[in-house]
């Protein structure tokens, strides 16, 4: 089945939404996090390491919680901004047969 690119962008304009609500204060920018669990038992870590790593993120491997986290940023902590690397991200991810896991805000290096 298809990867649905589409809802996926339309949950991370959602958060953005839901922060302006509840008046939660963002970051102007900030080290962000996509979050990507495994699909397959025979997932492509070093592989999926070696495309996300080539387009400018970091990654860092939880193999106790099965998920590899690519780092990009800090960036602009804007929907637009994070949904384009997102989807960057995304595509490389499940290439390798890892899917999204949404992201969260790290640190600003």
């Amino acid at each position: 089945m298809a990867h649905n690119y589409e809802a996926q962008r339309r949950e991370t304009f959602e958060t953005f939404d839901q922060a302006a609500k509840d008046k939660i204060k963002l970051p102007k920018e900030s080290v962000v996090e996509f979050l990507f669990l495994v699909e397959e038992v025979d997932a492509n870590w070093a592989g999926a390491e070696k495309s996300l790593k080539a387009k400018g993120f970091r990654t860092t491997r939880d193999k106790e919680n099965d998920m590899l986290i690519a780092s990009c940023g800090p960036m602009p902590v804007t929907p637009e901004a994070i949904w384009a690397q997102e989807r960057v991200a995304t595509e490389i991810a499940i290439a390798y047969d890892f899917y999204p896991d949404g992201w969260d805000l790290g640190v600003k290096d």
